[in-house]
């Protein structure tokens, strides 16, 4: 549910697409597009999320936070949110865009749910835009996480690398230890021939995963 606004016209600011702007049939009052608020709800919404899941996972490592805060925001979950808030039904858009789908738009709808926290955040200050947040948002962290709806530290590992225009990186077994039922694996990530992470796990997989979690530590240093 929305907040009560004190000043509507930002609400209405905050649901209106640029494509509505040069037509009066759309029926907003806005001057401006939502684009600016939605940078604002992106800030908002980002350093909320942080905020929960530092508070929630004391025992996370900084590689997992990072992945449980993807998927929070991710274009699929706000697009989610604002199916459930209605706002695709309040959208104001120009006719072109009305035909082509823009009410049901999984990347208008995110934009419009960032949107509609910068507008809460101006509207009536950090703390009811953190609430609202994490009553519609932060409260999907549990069945991401059941789910395992979240990009595991691999994944997240080989596109931050790629992205930097590394090569893909691949993991090797340097050390076992323990009896065959009981056998800890330390596994090293390798990229470009060099090491960036070491982790140990009961079997090869989770100590893979513990080493991406080292190497993206690494790696989110150099950003």
């Amino acid at each position: 549910m929305l907040p009560q606004f004190n000043n509507h016209t930002l609400l209405t600011t905050a649901l209106t697409h640029r494509s509505a702007l040069n037509e009066p049939a759309s029926g907003t009052t806005s001057k401006v597009s939502n684009e600016r608020l939605e940078f604002l709800g992106d800030a908002v919404l980002e350093l909320t999320i942080t905020l929960f899941l530092f508070d929630k996972l004391p025992s996370e490592p900084e590689g997992m936070l990072t992945a449980f805060r993807s998927a929070l925001v991710k274009t699929e979950t706000l697009a989610e949110v604002a199916a459930e808030l209605g706002l695709g039904k309040k959208l104001y858009l120009s006719k072109g865009e009305e035909a082509t789908g823009g009410r049901t738009n999984v990347s208008l709808l995110a934009n419009t749910t960032e949107a509609v926290i910068g507008a809460i955040y101006l509207d009536q200050g950090f703390e009811v835009a953190q609430e609202f947040v994490k009553t519609n948002i932060a409260s999907k962290f549990d069945e991401i996480r059941t789910k395992r709806l979240y990009k595991d530290a691999k994944s997240l590992l080989q596109e931050t690398v790629q992205a930097q225009g590394y090569s893909t990186p691949h993991y090797l077994v340097v050390d076992e230890k323990g009896p065959d039922h009981q056998k800890i694996y330390t596994v090293k990530a390798v990229i470009d021939n060099k090491d960036y992470g070491h982790g140990q796990g009961v079997n090869k997989q989770a100590a893979q995963q513990a080493a991406a979690v080292q190497a993206l530590l690494e790696f989110e240093k150099k950003e």
